[in-house]
C-alpha cells in the first residue's frame, strides 16, 4: 500500500499540466524546466500507483484517473492556500487594543504612543475609552489601564503605574460665593456634585454620603467629564482625581489627597495578548514612560 503524497509540489505540477494542457506550458507557468515538470509527474504517478497521463509525440494526455483526481487536487490546493493565508494573517501584527478611562489617553500618553509607533511602524493600536471594566481574559481588550478596586486576577500580567489619589475641589466662582471647606469636618452648608454609574464601585458617592446630608448633593452624574464640568462651572464641590486636575487654574483644591479613596493604578495585560511579541515590546516601552507621567 502506498504511504501517501510525500511532496506537495508534485501536486502543484499536476494541476499546472492539467490546466495548461502540456508540460511545456506548465513549465513556463511555474518557472521550471520542462524535464523537471516531467520528472515530478513521474514521481506523482509512482506515489499514487496510477497512470495520470498518456505520453506520445504530441505531449501528455490526462487519463480518466487524472480527471477523477482533479477536483480533489483543486480542493487540496485551496486548503493549502487558505492555510498559507491564515498563517500570514496570524503572523502579521494585529492592533493592540487598549482600554482605559478617556482621561488616561492624555496628550502626554499619546506622545508615548507616537514615539513607539515611530520605532515600530508595523504595530497599530485600537483605543477603547470608557469606564466600563472590559474582560481581558474573554478577549474584550488586550491591555487595560485601570484603577484596581479589588485585587487583579492573578492570570493577568500586572504592572503598577502609580497610586491614584482624590481630593475635594471647587471652582473660583464657587469659592467667591460660598468659600471653601478645608477639612472633611467642615462640609456643612456646602453643595456637592456626585458621581454614580452602574457597574462602577460607588466609592466617591459613598464617601460623600457618609460626610454630608443627602440634600447637599445637588447634582449626580454618571460621566466623570460632566462632574468636572459642573465643578468648573461653580455649581458645587466635587471629588476629583488629583492627576486629572493637575495645575488647572479652573479648580481650587479644598483638601486632599483623601487617603481612604486612594487606589492602585495598574497596567494589566491579558495572558493571550502577552504571548504576542509586539505586545511585550510595547508594554516594556510604555509602562515606565507612562508611570513617569504620574510621578
Amino acid at each position: 500500500m502506498k504511504s501517501g503524497l510525500r511532496d506537495w509540489s508534485n501536486l502543484r505540477v499536476f494541476l499546472a499540466v492539467m490546466r495548461q494542457g502540456s508540460t511545456l506550458a506548465a513549465a513556463r507557468q511555474l518557472g521550471l524546466a520542462q524535464p523537471t515538470v516531467a520528472r515530478k509527474i513521474d514521481a506523482l504517478e509512482q506515489e499514487t500507483g496510477l497512470i495520470l497521463f498518456h505520453r506520445d509525440t504530441r505531449g501528455f494526455h490526462p487519463t480518466p484517473a487524472a480527471r477523477t483526481l482533479l477536483p480533489l487536487a483543486e480542493a487540496a490546493e485551496a486548503a493549502v492556500d487558505a492555510l498559507a493565508g491564515q498563517a500570514t494573517a496570524l503572523a502579521r501584527p494585529r492592533p493592540i487594543r487598549i482600554t482605559a478611562y478617556g482621561g488616561n489617553f492624555s496628550t502626554r500618553a499619546q506622545e508615548i504612543f507616537s514615539a513607539f509607533s515611530l520605532a515600530h511602524p508595523d504595530v497599530s493600536f485600537e483605543f477603547l475609552p470608557g469606564v466600563r471594566v472590559l474582560d481581558l481574559k474573554a478577549g474584550e481588550a488586550d491591555i487595560a489601564l485601570r484603577l484596581a478596586f479589588t485585587d487583579p486576577d492573578p492570570d493577568l500580567v500586572c504592572r503598577r503605574i502609580s497610586t491614584a489619589e482624590w481630593g475635594l475641589f471647587g471652582a473660583p466662582a464657587y469659592a467667591a460665593k460660598h468659600g471653601l471647606p478645608r477639612a472633611a469636618t467642615a462640609l456643612q452648608g456646602h453643595r456637592f456634585i456626585g458621581y454614580l454609574r452602574e457597574g462602577v464601585p460607588p466609592r466617591l458617592h459613598d464617601w460623600l454620603a457618609r460626610h454630608v446630608a443627602p440634600g447637599q448633593i445637588i447634582q449626580t452624574y454618571s460621566e466623570v467629564d460632566l462632574v468636572h464640568a459642573a465643578v468648573r462651572a461653580g455649581h458645587g464641590l466635587g471629588l476629583i482625581n488629583l492627576r486629572l486636575v493637575g495645575d488647572d487654574p479652573a479648580y481650587i483644591r479644598c483638601f486632599g489627597p483623601i487617603e481612604e479613596l486612594s487606589l492602585p493604578h495598574l497596567l494589566l495585560v491579558s495572558p493571550q495578548a502577552w504571548t504576542r511579541p509586539e505586545v511585550k515590546t510595547f508594554v516594556r516601552f510604555f509602562a515606565p514612560r507612562y508611570a513617569a507621567i504620574y510621578r
